[in-house]
């Protein structure tokens, strides 16, 4: 990682942890207390796509004086009446139930407060839809687009909480208050799932009455996976093919018990060695699996950690290209529709952090 994007990250993230303790006050007891390696850095893996250093250490506790280990694991419900019904037809939001080749997936990722964890958490959330619409036109191609709203459900932090699990689940109410601009916009919601010591699969069940939603799908970040004795911010997290597999077969479970459309399962790749036994992943119908890679710099240096990433994928997984809002502007220049729809193979879920 530069010295550029691992201060930046570590500084926004102790200064966003304000803001995430008002987001989840009331709710969850306190914020999450995370620090660790920027998600898209490249440059701290090696060529056989371990990474040289360890991620930087967690801050210090918030401002606001909460401990974040005080956190209920389990907000409760939202009883608000303002929501958005479902749409009545079980098809994609811009229609038909099978996502490619027709469409390209352009979406912003982020949580509400948090302007370090992504674009979609800064200022007013419909007008992050519009400007996002706006930009993925570049990235479309000869596609339509389909607007994606990446919500980070399960985050990760430093304290192992109650349950011992390093994480924290988001209020009920901003998951919903996103399906229902996503459905403002005739787009689909990502649950983005940081376990730290949990299990993926849990972490998905957790979230099924949303995922029996037709324009809902999951988003893992086995960065932030870690085992028994790990802490996540001290060291990268990994997961296997297998336990991919878990989770891309439970979905197939609820598509076709429930008649819905594709169903998007994403899985973050910031190196080669975050997924062990990737051909232990199997193709399920139903469910489109995605592999998005990750990676801060200048584009020659993006390519190359997609080129290296994207070895061994397995034949039914598709692509997908992270941007970063922010830290490529400064090491890039940011990488344009044409630079990003000339990478062989060619993304087909292009995500801005």
């Amino acid at each position: 990682m530069t010295a550029y994007a691992a201060g930046r990250w570590r500084n926004a993230l102790v200064g966003g942890a304000g803001a995430l303790a008002v987001l989840l006050a009331g709710c969850s007891g306190g914020a999450p207390d995370s620090d660790a390696p920027s998600a898209g850095s490249s440059s701290g893996a090696g060529d056989d796509g371990e990474p040289t250093s360890a991620p930087t250490s967690p801050p210090a506790p918030t401002d606001d004086g909460a401990d974040p280990s005080a956190s209920q694991e389990e907000p409760p419900p939202d009883d608000s009446d303002q929501t958005t019904e479902a749409p009545e037809a079980l098809e994609l939001p811009r229609g038909g139930t099978e996502i490619f080749p027709d469409y390209r997936l352009f979406g912003y990722s982020g949580l509400p407060g948090s302007p370090a964890m992504g674009r979609m958490g800064i200022g007013d959330l419909d007008e992050r839809v519009e400007e996002m619409e706006e930009r993925g036109e570049e990235y479309a191609g000869d596609r339509d687009l389909l607007p994606v709203l990446e919500l980070i459900a399960t985050v990760v932090h430093a304290s192992p909480g109650s349950d011992g699990m390093y994480r924290t689940y988001i209020p009920e109410s901003v998951i919903q208050d996103h399906l229902d601009a996503a459905r403002r916009h005739d787009g689909i919601l990502l649950l983005n799932i940081q376990p730290g010591r949990s299990d993926f699969i849990d972490e998905v069940e957790h979230y099924e009455k949303w995922l029996v939603e037709p324009d809902v799908g999951v988003a893992l970040d086995p960065e932030w996976a870690v085992e028994e004795g790990q802490v996540p911010g001290e060291v990268y997290g990994r997961t296997t093919g297998e336990e991919l597999d878990e989770v891309a077969e439970y979905l197939a479970d609820l598509v076709e018990e429930h008649g819905l459309p594709e169903k998007v399962m994403v899985y973050h790749q910031v190196h080669a060695g975050v997924v062990r036994d990737e051909g232990d992943l199997e193709a399920h119908d139903g469910v489109v699996e995605i592999k998005s890679v990750d990676g801060i710099g200048a584009p020659s240096d993006k390519i190359s950690t997609y080129d290296r990433v994207m070895e061994g994928t397995p034949e039914q997984v598709v692509a997908g290209f992270k941007l970063f809002y922010e830290e490529d502007a400064v090491l890039g220049p940011i990488m344009t529709g044409e630079e990003v729809l000339g990478l062989e193979p060619q993304p087909e879920y292009i995500l801005f952090e």
